[in-house]
């Protein structure tokens, strides 16, 4: 009971901290900058939430800068496709390890804000070398870059996450969760109809194209990484006052977390991981080589590709907090996992079999895309116990690095050889495994009376019963 009344006290407005103080400033003092100032209110916490939101912003912009100059790296850099998707997949492999020791690190090496201000200084110098690559005209120093963005990157997304749990609970999390993956896909279009721009002004100003205009670009671009890594810091400052003031756990879980409790997750959760993996292997390597696909297939020009293949994160910034809030109202979370998958199934069907006008398929995906995220990641919280959070969500994200790293080398591969028709058919498969894993889920979760698929308000009337 005193953790319910300890969280509600953190949501309110105003309240009283554990010593029974009164927290709310008084009254002749209770002004936009003393709320402001107050970590038990609600605008202190929105100022936290814009922070947790630009954190992930600079690393979400960097990510896609390969897919955004898809073009300009091959030519520059001499590489085919097998060899351009490396880059993608140099990201992914170390977090195949990292990630799942991520919420590991954060709970019980670094501690939330030393994590996140590492992490982020990983995500800053794997930039910078992946920059220098180009200015040297060294593949591997490119590849080097990656690797070392990835250590940064996807633990910044379990830091991330760590910091929303600590600082927002119950109703708001699905919102805060929407809200934050906005704010990483406006980093995400912002690259893709950026960076083939700022390439064209930075070749105009150094005379000509080539291996060292790509570097400075990439140089530019970077500019977003340190963003978030002075919002990494500020942080890092509001979360120790609010722990000084509020006498509030530093965002962990406080019971020790053991590797072990991997033997521990439920079948209900190695399916949500399946879904996870078999969902974004057919998403983000197929945005990878998108802008090349519709030049080719639907004789796009480079600027229209551009702008097409970022639809999906176009819709995604305002679409996943309303999702998010939807999720909330209603509940149901598989059915809506469940009519994501089943849409994105059908736009890729689309791209791949018909020559309707992409906009359709695109805007579908991109519609299905911020659903799945609204509605499949908050489901872990609601089968793995407090102290397993941070374990659960750093092995989530590390067997989906682990997929994406195969499947981008695999997309690499097949396009080189097969061509767009049979890498979309390979999507497809992705995609109908993932649906498989939904329905198997639904049907576990519906045998083993889980609650996963309650609706918001049966989910609140067994929480009200557990506490009495």
């Amino acid at each position: 009971m005193e953790d319910e009344e300890e969280e509600a006290r953190a949501l309110l407005p105003g309240g009283s901290d554990e010593a029974g103080r009164d927290t709310r400033a008084p009254p002749a003092a209770s002004g936009a900058l003393q709320a402001l100032c107050d970590p038990s209110r609600l605008a202190h916490r929105l100022v936290v939430l814009l922070l947790m939101c630009f954190l992930g912003f600079g690393s979400y912009f960097c990510y896609d800068n390969p897919a955004a100059l898809q073009t300009q790296v091959k030519r520059d850099m001499q590489v085919n496709t097998t060899k351009f998707m490396l880059l993608y997949a140099w990201y992914s492999w170390p977090n195949v390890v990292l990630c799942f020791f991520g919420g590991f690190l954060i709970d019980r090496v670094f501690g939330i804000r030393w994590g996140t201000i590492i992490f982020s200084c990983f995500v800053c110098i794997g930039q910078v070398v992946f920059a220098l690559g180009g200015i040297f005209n060294a593949f591997w120093l490119m590849e080097l870059g990656r690797f070392v963005f990835g250590i940064g990157g996807e633990s910044l997304a379990v830091a991330q996450n760590t910091y929303a749990v600590s600082w927002f609970k119950g109703k708001e999390l699905n919102l805060v969760f929407g809200l934050q993956l906005s704010m990483a896909r406006i980093g995400s279009t912002v690259n893709m109809n950026l960076m083939g721009w700022l390439y064209s002004k930075v070749e105009a100003s150094l005379g000509s194209a080539g291996h060292t205009t790509l570097g400075v670009t990439l140089m530019i671009g970077g500019i977003t990484c340190i963003l978030s890594l002075v919002c990494a810091l500020a942080l890092a400052y509001l979360d120790q006052r609010a722990e000084r003031i509020l006498h509030k756990e530093q965002g962990k879980t406080g019971e020790v977390i053991k590797l072990t409790d991997v033997k521990d997750f439920s079948l209900p959760l190695w399916l949500i991981f399946i879904i996870c993996v078999c969902y974004y292997v057919a998403v983000f390597p197929f945005i990878g080589l998108g802008k090349v696909f519709f030049t080719e297939k639907f004789g796009f020009s480079s600027q229209a590709a551009s702008a097409i293949n970022s639809i999906v994160y176009v819709i995604s910034a305002p679409m996943s907090p309303i999702f998010g809030l939807l999720v909330d109202k209603t509940g149901k979370n598989i059915i809506w996992v469940l009519c994501a998958v089943v849409t994105t199934l059908a736009s890729h069907i689309m791209l791949a079999f018909t020559l309707w006008n992409p906009w359709i398929a695109m805007c579908l995906l991109g519609l299905s895309y911020s659903l799945l995220a609204c509605a499949l990641w908050p489901m872990v919280a609601f089968i793995v116990p407090e102290h397993q959070l941070g374990t659960a969500y750093g092995f989530m994200q590390s067997i989906q690095n682990l997929g994406l790293a195969v499947i981008s080398i695999i997309a690499g591969m097949i396009l080189d050889t097969r061509g767009y028709l049979f890498l979309e058919v390979f999507f497809i498969a992705c995609v109908s495994l993932s649906l498989l894993s939904v329905v198997l889920l639904y049907m576990v979760n519906r045998a083993q009376g889980g609650n996963l698929n309650y609706s918001a308000k049966k989910r609140e009337e067994t929480k009200l019963s557990h506490e009495e």
